[in-house]
């Protein structure tokens, strides 16, 4: 049973990871280094559609791994560089032996 303690901790544990997660960052960082004059110009650059920075700006799509490694091979900034700059500051990434499971359906 959760209590309403219980569900405000994990509320407000939620909204600081939103307050402190800001893709904006990283892309306006991307877009000055590589002297882009929009996002239309970045996603060129990135070699993907125009509405995939949008969703990214407008947060309704995370940042994926290929993208952030896309980011790195035209930037030359470090993968941890480009974390830091959307303010993703995590040490370390565990993956749970869930994700390894076939899905059965």
């Amino acid at each position: 049973m959760t209590t309403n303690a219980t569900l405000q901790a994990s509320n407000s544990n939620k909204l600081s990871e939103q307050i402190t997660y800001d893709p904006n960052h990283l892309l306006d960082a991307l877009i000055e280094k590589l002297k882009l004059k929009n996002d239309a110009a970045l996603s060129r650059a990135l070699e993907v559609a125009p509405p995939l920075i949008s969703k990214i700006r407008h947060r309704r799509l995370p940042v994926g791994a290929s993208l952030l490694i896309r980011m790195h091979e035209i930037s030359d900034l470090a993968i941890s560089e480009l974390r830091g700059l959307m303010g993703d500051r995590r040490q370390k990434f565990r993956i749970s032996a869930e994700h390894f499971k076939p899905r059965v359906g």
